[in-house]
């Protein structure tokens, strides 16, 4: 079977304090996008049964990037833990994964790779588990993986990840225009610099504010015209750019020449814009491209739409 893994955009992200658990408490709103992995998944054919941690009962193969590591791979651990969970033997299970969410960018590739192989192998061992109970496994997986494992494209995302709110998604299709700086951030990194820069978050409109115009019914153009509003809305762009400097100048150069505002998602280093289209997305990236501009140079362009609500 095949399962499609999206990636994710923060359109808004308020920090709001350390846990006692060194996770942080958060308010945001999350974006799923049509960018994503494919993950095949499907009963081994040579007998392998294994219960919780034989490292050998599942395997796994990557393509697509050459970066993406095997071994400490959400996949696996997804396998690790549902098999632990069931506490009883289980065939082995053969997975291929193929990368198109860059790693390290902010975009949540890795926990939507875990959630997509909790539903799938939840599904090859026929086990009889809740979707409030696959949630709850996926809290434990990764602090994103409870929003991949709901069915909404749109939620406002709190605690440390596990309330899970769906929101209306404006109608329409919203563009996006992504510009990842080479190189992946660490989020646990993002934060700490976050910590030490003893930043403390004193509102929480940019989230709220947000909320409200959803519920009251938006389309694409009116997100993207208005996406100034959230221009400062992560909490995490001052870490960022602590721990990546060039992230000012190239946000600076990209607004310069499009004329639109660009966002930080999650912990970064990917900055994206807001668009009325794909179609127009894919325009600005396409002229973006042909300028070969040296101030842009160390950044992948990637266009792509944020998913609709299903009919």
């Amino acid at each position: 079977m095949r399962e499609r893994a999206p990636g994710k955009l923060n359109l808004t992200l308020s920090v709001l304090g350390r846990r006692p658990d060194g996770f942080h408490d958060l308010d945001s709103i999350f974006a799923r996008l049509e960018l994503a992995d494919e993950l095949d998944i499907r009963l081994s054919t040579v007998g392998r049964e294994a219960q919780s941690d034989a490292p050998l009962s599942d395997r796994l193969v990557v393509q697509g990037d050459p970066d993406c590591p095997v071994d400490g791979n959400l996949v696996l651990a997804a396998t690790r833990l549902l098999r632990r969970h069931a506490g009883r033997a289980l065939p082995g299970l053969d997975l291929r994964l193929r990368k198109r969410v860059p790693l390290g960018a902010g975009l949540g590739g890795g926990s939507s790779d875990g959630a997509a192989t909790l539903r799938a192998a939840r599904a090859a061992w026929s086990l009889t588990m809740t979707d409030r109970d696959l949630a709850a496994l996926g809290a434990e997986l990764g602090s994103d993986v409870p929003f991949f494992l709901e069915p909404a494209p749109l939620a406002r995302v709190r605690g440390r990840g596990e309330h899970v709110a769906a929101l209306c998604a404006p109608g329409g299709e919203v563009g996006v225009l992504m510009a990842i700086a080479h190189g992946p951030l660490s989020t646990r990194e993002v934060y700490a610099a976050h910590d030490a820069l003893g930043r403390s978050t004193a509102t929480q409109s940019g989230t709220a504010r947000l909320v409200e115009r959803l519920e009251a019914g938006m389309d694409a153009a009116t997100l993207s015209s208005g996406a100034e509003q959230l221009r400062d809305a992560n909490d995490l762009w001052a870490a960022a750019v602590r721990l990546r400097p060039a992230l000012a100048p190239l946000r600076d150069r990209l607004e310069a020449v499009l004329g639109r505002p660009f966002l930080l998602s999650g912990s970064g280093p990917t900055l994206f814009a807001l668009y009325p289209s794909r179609r127009s997305a894919m325009k600005d990236s396409k002229a973006l491209a042909e300028r070969q501009d040296p101030a842009l140079r160390e950044s992948r362009l990637i266009a792509t739409a944020i998913e609709r609500s299903s009919p």
